[in-house]
């Protein structure tokens, strides 16, 4: 197999899994929509909830001490929020997503309100589906260790998840959640790419358990954020937080060196 096949894998079930769902999606009443959306935030939720608690991993205490988890993570938010918010990553995402929804629509015209519901609903499913399928610590360790030369073994397990994850977002989101795709792939494949260079200059030990103890609890706060927007219970800018997930691993070798 080919460096990179974990990438392939893991774009061409969300490819198939949003596709069914949008063949299925239209079948479902606006009220079974709403209800699979927010299921969806639960879920979400359970899953970020899990992962916030890796703040409490011992490996995490044993690196940094017993009260500096909770201060990397909240550094690394803060951090990252100042950062994301200059670089308006969250606008640039939905940028991304209008241009996208533009290019696949090209030629249709259901009337301005219609376009306008389109547009927000393919924006608002290709942002939280970028989200949900680049956030987690899968992605990160999943590209960095099949670069280094470890297997995509990590990746095909995401593939999984994601192609499931997909078909409910596609019922609910449309088009929007296949475009993400885009995002994934750019993503993984840099990463990826990350971790070849690592492991050409002979760096392959992968992550240390403290720093992805870190980026994992981060990580989880990230997703309870996408959780409360599938909830509708606050629009929480997300993509503005994302670089709070290289900020974490940062502080927490920062903490390191200086004990």
């Amino acid at each position: 197999m080919f460096t990179g096949i974990g990438t392939v894998v893991n774009a061409s079930t969300v490819l198939l899994g949003s596709g069914l769902g949008i063949l299925i999606g239209h079948r479902f009443p606006l009220r079974t929509r709403s209800v699979v959306t927010d299921a969806l935030g639960l879920v979400t939720l359970l899953i970020a909830g899990t992962s916030a608690a890796t703040v409490t991993d011992s490996a995490l205490s044993d690196a940094v001490g017993g009260s500096a988890p909770m201060l990397i993570v909240l550094g690394a938010l803060l951090v990252g929020a100042i950062i994301g918010s200059l670089l308006r990553i969250e606008d640039r995402l939905e940028g991304l997503g209008s241009v996208l929804q533009q290019r696949l629509d090209r030629g249709q015209d259901g009337g301005q309100a219609a376009d306008h519901a389109a547009r927000d609903r393919f924006v608002q499913g290709f942002l939280i589906s970028s989200l949900v399928f680049c956030v987690g610590p899968l992605t990160i360790l999943g590209s960095i260790t099949e670069g280094i030369g470890n297997g995509p073994d990590q990746l095909f397990l995401k593939a999984a998840l994601d192609g499931f994850a997909s078909i409910a977002f596609a019922a609910t989101f449309g088009w929007g959640v296949m475009a993400s795709v885009v995002t994934l792939v750019a993503v993984q494949g840099s990463l990826t790419a990350l971790g070849a260079a690592l492991g050409a200059e002979g760096i392959g030990g992968g992550v240390p358990d403290a720093h992805l103890a870190a980026l994992t609890a981060t990580g989880g706060l990230l997703l309870i954020g996408v959780a409360l927007r599938l909830l509708e219970i606050k629009q929480v800018k997300v993509g503005d937080l994302l670089p709070a997930l290289l900020v974490a691993p940062l502080l927490t070798e920062l903490v390191i060196q200086l004990r």
